[in-house]
């Protein structure tokens, strides 16, 4: 480990590497000129390299030194993770086979709001729960008849209730492509994780192609150990709201600008 990620400290600790060893640089956060995308700190980080492989889909929606400028002063490539990430993204917007179904749960409905809207497009369902579905019922948003909102909700309307649970599993169990973001309530407490874990047992069981990704859904396959179970689980929470909702990601065009 370098207690640095850019100067002499760097330079020396690389003259001292051995065959087929390899160094951790410090984290590239603790500098001002990260955030910023700053030309300087991006060159300094480049100097002592030769490639520059980028395999942390979790971050290319950021236009940081260390993401996007980077590239303009060294090689840079996809990794193998990143190219799973946009390959297994694409598939289910797309061209994903019919009918497929999106899960959409969590906070923030201001964030949700373009992926629902995109998913319109060609999923069959968009099955809405957790808090932004009772940010949709309070609010009145109008939908298109392809988003099923919660019929019911368990108490202070802090997960979905039975007949929304049986609804949404009659909707998953018919669908060739699943694709997962949010919990359907406050799965930390019981017992309103039981919506939640529905939901995921439902998806388990799909015959589908089914793709789960998000801090917080993630947290849950990791709970019940379900990781094998599932197609494809992607690495990123906003990187993936970004990329699904049609957004340019600053990382993955960085990569393609310099291949041009």
């Amino acid at each position: 480990f370098v207690n640095d990620c850019v100067g002499s400290e760097v330079s020396k600790a690389l003259d001292a590497l051995n065959v087929g060893e390899i160094i951790l640089l410090e984290n590239v956060r603790f500098y001002e000129g990260e955030e910023k995308n700053d030309s300087e700190f991006a060159k300094k980080l480049a100097e002592n390299f030769d490639v520059f492989v980028n395999d942390a889909f979790s971050v290319c929606h950021r236009d940081q030194a260390s993401v996007t400028g980077i590239t303009a002063y060294v090689e840079g490539y996809a990794g193998l993770r990143l190219q799973e990430e946009i390959k297994n993204l694409s598939r289910v917007i797309h061209e994903p086979e019919s009918p497929a179904t999106a899960i959409i749960g969590g906070a923030k409905i201001e964030t949700k709001l373009p992926l629902i809207k995109r998913f319109e497009k060609k999923y069959a369902h968009i099955l809405v729960g957790g808090k932004i579905a009772n940010e949709a019922v309070d609010q009145k948003i109008v939908f298109s008849s392809k988003v099923v909102l919660p019929l019911d909700f368990a108490k202070d309307r802090l997960d979905i209730g039975p007949k929304t649970i049986n609804r949404f599993k009659e909707i998953i169990a018919q669908s060739k492509v699943i694709v997962w973001n949010g919990p359907m309530g406050k799965f930390e407490e019981q017992p309103y994780d039981i919506g939640t874990r529905a939901i995921l047992e439902a998806i388990v069981e799909s015959d589908a192609f089914t793709l789960i990704g998000g801090g917080e859904s993630v947290q849950v396959l990791e709970e019940n150990n379900l990781f094998d179970k599932i197609s494809f689980v992607s690495t990123g929470g906003g990187a993936m709201l970004e990329y699904l909702s049609g957004n340019l990601m600053p990382g993955v065009e960085a990569l393609r600008i310099k291949k041009q």
